[in-house]
């Protein structure tokens, strides 16, 4: 019998998770709610993770008893070695697989599309963060605790922009812009002050804004120059996580791959990817930026098939077979 695997990208929205085998056989995908561990806790976000593994055995029609013989969780919000650690004993103990490797979420994007396994990956979904490894083995990362470690981006940092701008221009303070009359419709609401008003009040989750940030970039694609300037904004912050990792590696004067994945990042917005590129073509002229052909969890399979010894043409063949696959409608938690 061929080993099992699992690979699980769990992100601040949405989490993947893979069953394969070692002889190339994708059997299953899941997809689940987002990993909360500062907000949830690490034992419920552990155990969800780990329903989420029982999921994927019985779509395969395994008993949920079925052992595993390696599983790599590539999670958000697990951004600190102790965090990692933490994660690692629950699910340890939850008996996830025979052997477990955790680490954070951009690691997963580095794993998917960077050739050997090295350079910058940054990922920005509803969040944003960014990671890097030296090809001797050094890593680097971002303390990414948001707002207090000068953290910005993500569709929901996009999101909460836009609707700001599309405020403060109908008060005064601000420009005229198109997102006044783009925004408030996403919600049923006549206009951005409503939407502003039932955030507040928790009519609207906070979370639900990130549904704003396709409209922004739209907008934005349209030619409106307050819309523009807020996609150039992430560009902008994109670019200074990439030079700072490099610069922290050393990596300046080296031809160095950097993937770029998240959904803000893989959904072919255009005037984003351009900014990027100029920007690195200036600062970091030796940096090979390449969008994420893949979704990430492919990234976390790649390593628990590395960890379990499949052969490279197993992980080559499963590779296609995720980007060949559309993705999972979520569980109904």
């Amino acid at each position: 019998m061929p080993d099992l695997v699992v690979g699980v990208d769990g992100g601040n929205s949405k989490t993947d998770l893979v069953l394969a085998d070692t002889e190339g056989r994708l059997l299953a995908w899941v997809r689940g709610a987002g990993t909360r561990p500062h907000t949830e806790g690490m034992e419920t976000t552990t155990e969800r993770l780990a329903r989420l593994g029982r999921h994927a055995l019985a779509q395969a029609g395994l008993a949920d008893t079925t052992p595993v013989s390696a599983g790599a969780y590539f999670l958000a919000n697990v951004d600190r070695r102790a965090q990692e650690r933490l994660a690692l004993r629950q699910l340890t103990l939850l008996g996830v697989a025979e052997q477990t490797l955790v680490r954070n979420d951009t690691l997963a994007v580095l794993q998917a599309g960077a050739p050997d396994g090295w350079g910058v990956a940054v990922v920005s979904g509803a969040g944003i963060n960014a990671a890097a490894v030296h090809p001797g083995g050094r890593s680097a990362r971002f303390l990414s605790l948001g707002d207090i470690t000068g953290d910005w981006g993500g569709g929901l940092a996009v999101a909460r922009a836009g609707l700001g701008a599309a405020v403060r221009a109908g008060d005064g303070r601000g420009p005229a812009t198109r997102l006044r009359h783009e925004l408030p419709g996403h919600f049923g609401l006549g206009s951005v002050e409503s939407v502003a008003l039932a955030v507040s009040s928790g009519e609207i989750p906070v979370t639900a804004l990130h549904g704003l940030a396709p409209l922004v970039f739209a907008t934005a694609a349209g030619g409106d120059a307050v819309a523009r300037g807020i996609v150039e904004r992430l560009g902008d912050e994109i670019v200074s996580m990439v030079t700072a990792l490099l610069r922290r590696l050393r990596l300046l004067r080296t031809p160095t791959p950097v993937v770029l994945g998240g959904g803000t990042l893989q959904n072919d917005q255009v005037l984003l990817r351009d900014h990027i590129s100029a920007r690195l073509a200036t600062e970091a002229p030796l940096a090979l930026p390449r969008v994420l052909d893949v979704p990430p969890v492919a990234g976390a399979l790649r390593q628990a098939l590395l960890t379990a010894g499949a052969p490279d043409a197993v992980q080559r063949g499963l590779r296609k077979a995720i980007a060949d696959r559309e993705p999972p409608a979520p569980l109904a938690e």
